[in-house]
């Protein structure tokens, strides 16, 4: 299953406008410790780090996922994550966009081993890709609340 989409940032009726290193800067919160972003995860330890590469195991109660995050500073993130019995295993690639007018869209692209060959298979492939959706505006939401956190009032 394959999914990509865009989310505007700063729309007309957001009260604080973002710029590119508040977005990263969020981006990297998510990397170091993801708990504010994916609900239900109980812990995000790092347990290898390179200069542009990490890899973490992310504790959903008893199960552990890993996965690897690379990153490229100001640009784009991406998670792959192991495939395992508990996990279909696949990637999240969230990439910061600007257009010429100088508007900031974060973009989603995911990547999982996830089968659509039957009906049922593509029912359930498409209610993954509404719980990312969801997710990745939880994401947005996040990041916005963190920038908010570090400006002056």
């Amino acid at each position: 299953m394959q999914f990509e989409h865009l989310l505007a940032v700063n729309g007309p009726d957001e009260p604080v406008m973002l710029n590119r290193e508040e977005l990263w800067f969020g981006l990297l919160c998510r990397v170091e410790d993801a708990r504010p972003f994916l609900p239900g995860l109980e812990s995000c330890r790092i347990v290898e780090r390179r200069p542009d590469e990490l890899v973490r195991e992310l504790h959903f109660g008893s199960t552990v996922i890993r996965d690897r995050v690379r990153l490229s500073a100001l640009d784009w993130v991406r998670f792959e994550t192991e495939t395992m019995q508990e996990h279909v295993g696949g990637s999240l690639t969230i990439h910061i966009v600007e257009d010429e007018a100088g508007v900031f869209f974060l973009r989603f692209r995911y990547e999982t081993n996830l089968p659509e060959h039957t009906d049922e298979e593509t029912k359930y492939a498409s209610i993954v890709r509404s719980a990312y959706y969801r997710s990745d505006i939880d994401t947005l939401q996040a990041i916005r609340v963190i920038a908010r956190s570090g400006r002056p009032q």
